[in-house]
Order: structure tokens, then C-alpha cells, then sequence
């Protein structure tokens, strides 16, 4: 029998596959998942009822082009249908734009450290990662303007960003975008938008209508709660949507998922005073810990981030005995999800007593 293995491509061999965040429980029981950006809250019962009732047809496949759920994300944010597509959630629309535009040749540019799913499927795409370091934890975009090659085909620009929860402001953005190229596209990653209150914030939807080069990502997997469901969606100009839509991997978004987005978006009012109430609790949870001591930088994002350095997979270990399951970033920092009020009065307790060296 032949000892040879199977050939698969170079880029396997030392490639980091995607880690989602983990589960923890004290020696007691207690476990506070505050590792993945999710909702602390389950879905609305009207929504429930939606995806109890959609359940009853997943013997059928699903509309493949979303017919349904296009139409209704036009009719809340107000663009044409043509400029959607959708996808298993904003990283499966991710994994669809770097298909459209990635090959040997060609760059991708993003902050770094940034969403980790970048590098991943970068990498996949056979496109060539450039990476710029933040500045102050958030986008340097002179620095990213100037790292521009004749081999960019496309730009991320996650706002707020992840895993920092900082953000790039309307008058930065906009002297960014005048130097972007007008065939390098400009992806405005704003999964974290419906939590966003610095009104200096540019929203990406006002942003694209009047740069054909400029696409937008946005979930229903933190605000609406789906995450378990996987849909997202991208919006942009008929070019950049059509090609998106080529890559989609047949039947992405499932039947259920479809429905229930559609039931979130008829139930926004109600889905947002939730978003609100995270958004109080992370303003709670940012104060305790500056008074505590620790410097957090402002964030609009359902998480606070921590940059511990040395320190980080220790605090992530004592976190765990805890009970209470955190992000970390290797030797960078911590991300720490906004969970309802008793998971974060735990992870303040563990912070409180957490010695520290800086």
C-alpha cells in the first residue's frame, strides 16, 4: 500500500483555521459565555413563532436568492434590491467577496489586529494579506492609504472595529476614501452598527450611495440575534453585489434563517430597546473598570477590550475558573462580550481581583 497522502494545497500547510469563542463553567456550574459578541437574549416570541413555523418545511430547499428577505432588507434601509446580497451570515458574504476578487496576484488590506476571520479567508482566496498595525486600538488610515499598491483589489475597514470596539469618524473616512483608488473596493464591515452612538460615526449606508467602490457588511447575528442561524448581508452598487452573488455557495442561507430575518426586521422597534439595554450595560461595565484601574479604550461595539499583554491567556484561565469564558487574542489582550447583568457583575469581579503587573 502506497504511504503517500493526498495532495491538498500549499496554503494548508500552515494554516490557522477559524477559533470560536468558548465555553467555560466554574467548579460550581457557573458559565458565562462573554467570548463571542453573541445577544444575552433569545429570540423575540413573535420571531420564535417564525422560525417554530419555518421549521415545519425543511424538507424543501430554501429560495436560493433570498427573494423575500432582499426585498425586505431594500425596504428598511431603503436601497434597490439589485444592490443586495446575502450569505451565511457577514462572514460567509466575506468569504464571497474574497472568492470575487481574490488571486495570486492580488492584495488585501486590512487593520491588523482586526476581525480575526480576515487573514483565514485571505488566505483561502490565494490573495496576498497587507496588514497595517492600529494606532491608539483603532484604523490608522493614513497609514492604510499609503499601503496602497497597483495589486489592492480590496480594502476592509471594520468600524467598530473588532476586537477593539474603537471607530474611524466621518471626516477621517472620507479623506481615507478620496486616496482609495476607483477600482480597489472599500468594505465597511459594520456588524456591530445598531450599537453605535458616537453620532460622529458615518453610517456605511449613506456612505456607499455615492461611491460606486465602496460595499457595506452587516449581520443579523449580534443585534437581532441570530446567531445561531448564520444570515448576513451585504449592500452595494449592481457591479459589486452581482459578483458577490456568483460566489454564493447554493442554498447559503437556510429557510429558517430567511424567515426569521425577515420576522426581526418587521419587529426592529422591539429588537432595539434590547440593543439599547446592552449598550447601558456597556457603559456600566467600561466605567467599573476604569475605576478599577484598567485603561479601556471607548467602545461602540456589544464588547470592551482589554490589552494585557503578557499577561492575557492568564487572565483568560482565571476568568474560566471563574465561570466566566473571555476572548483572549494571544499575547495582545482580552475581548469581553456585554452578557446580561449577573455575567457581567461576574467577569467585574474577576477583573477586580485580578492582580495586575502594568
Amino acid at each position: 500500500m502506497s504511504q503517500e497522502s493526498p495532495r491538498f494545497r500549499a496554503v494548508l500547510e500552515n494554516f490557522a483555521p477559524y477559533q470560536p469563542g468558548r465555553r467555560v463553567a466554574a467548579p460550581d456550574g457557573r458559565s458565562h459565555k462573554l467570548s463571542s459578541n453573541e445577544s444575552p437574549f433569545g429570540p423575540l416570541p413573535s420571531v420564535a413563532q417564525v422560525i417554530a413555523q419555518a421549521a415545519l418545511d425543511v424538507n424543501r430547499y430554501p429560495d436560493n436568492g433570498a427573494t423575500a428577505l432582499t426585498d425586505a432588507i431594500a425596504q428598511r434601509f431603503r436601497v434597490p434590491p439589485e444592490h443586495i446580497a446575502v450569505g451565511c451570515g457577514s462572514v460567509g458574504v466575506t468569504q464571497q467577496l474574497l472568492e470575487a476578487v481574490g488571486e495570486p496576484d492580488a492584495e488585501v488590506l486590512y487593520a491588523w489586529r482586526s476581525f480575526e476571520a480576515y487573514p483565514t479567508l485571505a488566505g483561502l482566496s490565494s490573495a496576498v494579506a497587507v496588514t497595517v498595525p492600529l494606532r491608539d486600538e483603532t484604523h490608522d488610515l493614513p497609514a492604510m492609504a499609503d499601503a496602497i499598491t497597483r495589486r489592492t483589489r480590496l480594502i476592509f475597514v471594520c468600524n467598530p472595529n473588532n476586537p477593539t470596539g474603537t471607530v474611524v469618524h466621518a471626516d477621517e473616512l472620507e479623506e481615507f476614501l478620496d486616496r482609495v483608488p476607483a477600482d480597489t473596493l472599500v468594505v465597511l464591515d459594520e456588524a456591530y452598527a445598531e450599537y453605535v452612538r458616537d453620532p460622529q460615526v458615518p453610517g456605511g449606508m449613506a456612505v456607499y450611495r455615492d461611491r460606486p467602490n465602496v460595499a457595506v457588511l452587516r449581520t443579523f447575528s449580534k443585534a437581532y440575534g441570530l446567531a445561531g442561524l448564520r444570515v448576513g448581508f451585504m449592500v452595494a452598487h449592481p457591479p459589486v453585489a452581482a459578483a458577490v452573488r456568483k460566489t454564493m455557495l447554493p442554498f447559503a442561507v437556510n429557510a429558517i434563517a430567511q424567515a426569521a430575518a425577515i420576522a426581526s426586521l418587521a419587529a426592529e422597534p422591539e429588537l432595539l430597546e434590547r440593543v439599547d439595554a446592552v449598550v447601558k450595560e456597556r457603559s456600566r461595565v467600561r466605567d467599573e473598570l476604569l475605576a478599577q484601574g484598567w485603561s479601556v479604550p471607548p467602545t461602540e461595539a456589544n464588547f470592551v477590550w482589554l490589552r494585557l499583554g503578557e499577561d492575557t491567556q492568564d487572565f483568560a484561565a482565571v476568568s474560566a475558573r471563574a465561570g466566566v469564558a473571555v476572548r483572549p487574542f494571544g499575547a495582545e489582550g482580552a475581548r469581553i462580550s456585554i452578557g446580561d447583568h449577573d455575567a457581567n457583575d461576574e467577569f467585574l469581579a474577576v477583573a477586580r481581583a485580578y492582580p495586575r503587573r502594568h
